[in-house]
């Protein structure tokens, strides 16, 4: 693995706005969004970029309604878990009203700004 290959989470931002996205994995499967230089559940330095869905599924949420410094523009919004393959992700939900959100709903990744300008990872309703 190297510098090269993975280009640390920018690089895995620029993936998920050209629509392929990816997660590193270690021999022993365990996967880990970038920047990694060794598996933090085994130790493993063997880290493979692997391909990740582009659609997966929410697994929890919830609506901010103070935001932290930085976000303030954007509140209320919804920030959201979803499973993409083996990979979890944390990302701003985005195209749905808060009261129709719902676990187990399939969503779509992409590459979204905030209100500041922050590029952010981010889930629409598919």
């Amino acid at each position: 693995m190297t510098d090269e290959t993975t280009g640390g989470y920018e690089a895995f931002l620029e993936a998920v706005d050209e629509g392929e996205p990816f997660a590193l994995a270690c021999p022993n499967e365990h996967w880990w969004l970038p920047p990694r230089r060794i598996c933090p559940t085994c130790g493993a330095t063997e880290l493979t970029p692997e391909p990740v869905p582009t659609v997966g599924a929410l697994e929890t949420y919830t609506r901010i309604e103070i935001p932290p410094p930085g976000f303030g523009d954007d509140a209320p919004y919804t920030t959201a878990v979803a499973a993409f393959g083996l990979v979890k992700m944390t990302g701003l939900l985005r195209g749905v009203d808060p009261d129709d959100v719902e676990v187990g709903q399939q969503v779509t990744l992409s590459l979204e700004e905030t209100a500041a300008g922050e590029r952010v990872v981010a889930f629409r309703p598919q």
